[in-house]
């Protein structure tokens, strides 16, 4: 009896030595599962985006606009045009196309100035609690840069992702700064999805 209790003491004092993301079971609470696709995706416009339309050597057709709920733009001469879902490229071929009825070969640029569509949330110990737009791939320390780093009392081993899943649950998982960048838990600086919540207790 007593060699099992030290086989299960020693089994269990390796896995506390290994990588912070394994329990004493072994079972992995973070990363959760990443992405599918490996490179940053263009990023596609949604409801609250606030968007800059020019049209060159053309100042009264070029407007600073947000999307509406509905995913509607309003633009000079052409009323209204649906926005939501499209990138920025799409946006302004489609302007431009729309265009042509008004303005000879139409030089239009789309620029996407505030993502309020997809945003996540950084709060506690850090310098700047709030929400972030999500413009490109963003990874924990990203996000954690953008939030202003660490206060003096932030616990850099054990950050929470709270992530919402379908059905109105959350997962929780794990994100241990200090192990991260020390190069011993590789795969762990996850990309974050939109409505993630960062928590950096003290």
């Amino acid at each position: 009896m007593n060699d099992r209790i030290t086989l299960a003491a020693v089994g269990c004092a390796l896995l506390l030595a290994a990588p912070s993301w394994l329990g004493c079971s072994g079972k992995a609470v973070i990363p959760p599962p990443e992405e599918a696709h490996s490179v940053a995706s263009p990023y596609v416009i949604g409801a609250s985006d606030v968007l800059s339309v020019r049209v060159w050597k053309n100042p009264e057709l070029s407007v600073d606009v947000p999307v509406r709920p509905d995913g509607m733009i309003s633009v000079p001469l052409l009323d209204d045009i649906h926005a939501a879902g499209l990138t920025a490229e799409e946006l302004r071929d489609l302007v431009a196309r729309e265009l042509e009825e008004f303005v000879g070969n139409p030089d239009v640029t789309v620029v996407v100035t505030q993502t309020y569509s997809k945003r996540i949330y950084v709060i506690g110990e850090v310098g700047r609690s709030g929400p972030l737009g999500l413009a490109t791939d963003t990874r924990v320390t990203d996000a954690l840069a953008q939030a202003g780093g660490f206060s003096p009392f932030a616990n850099k081993k054990k950050i929470k992702i709270i992530r919402r899943v379908e059905g109105g649950g959350e997962n929780e998982y794990t994100f241990n700064y200090d192990a991260y960048v020390k190069g011993k838990a590789p795969g762990t600086n996850v990309i974050l999805r939109p409505g993630d919540t960062v928590v950096v207790s003290d």
